[in-house]
């Protein structure tokens, strides 16, 4: 990989790092893991205004986030439908940050969006034994904690694979917020 590759792969992860540093882009990439979906649909799932939706999914579009899956003829117009593919994405190299590399303003924001988003999310949950949360600051052996990094993102994926379309019969609404990261030694 050449430097200016490497410089438009920093680029082009900085516009996605914007792109996802917003509550309502988070929730539209959920949807869209599970069923390809127009505006107008997303507009309707998540309350919104067409046009509001529509400006979202730009967004995700422009950052190569999610991708036209196809159109339609829609009372005499055209209709995008957009998915997001998680193949894709797994297929993609990532390009390792320095590794004194400190998290910018846009790691920042995206962090912010999840906890936005949590928050909403919260007021949805439904209390049962089967609900799961951890929040742990710890120190581990770092063999272990690549193991155990693995194996979480592992389930993610099977997660994100085992999407369905909103409201399919038979499915369930669920919530899973994973943000795994090494901290500075200090603080």
């Amino acid at each position: 990989m050449s430097l200016g590759d490497a410089e438009r792969q920093a680029a082009q992860a900085r516009v996605q790092l914007r792109a996802l540093a917003h509550p309502m882009r988070l929730r539209i990439l959920s949807l869209l893991t599970g069923a390809e979906m127009t505006a107008a649909e997303v507009s309707r799932e998540l309350a919104m205004t067409h046009a509001n939706a529509s400006y979202h999914l730009r967004h995700l579009h422009a950052a190569d986030i999610i991708e036209v899956a196809g159109e339609e003829r829609i009372h005499g117009g055209i209709a995008k439908r957009y998915r997001y593919d998680l193949e894709r994405d797994l297929a993609r190299p990532d390009v390792p940050p320095p590794a004194d590399a400190k998290p910018t303003r846009d790691h920042r924001l995206i962090y912010a969006a999840l906890a936005s988003e949590l928050q909403r999310r919260g007021m949805l949950m439904r209390r049962r034994i089967t609900n799961h949360l951890t929040d742990a600051e710890l120190w581990v052996d770092p063999e272990q904690w690549a193991q155990i990094r693995n194996r979480i993102s592992d389930a993610s994926d099977a997660l994100h694979r085992a999407a369905k379309p909103p409201r399919s019969p038979g499915t369930i609404r669920v919530n899973a917020t994973i943000a795994l990261f090494e901290m500075e030694p200090g603080r």
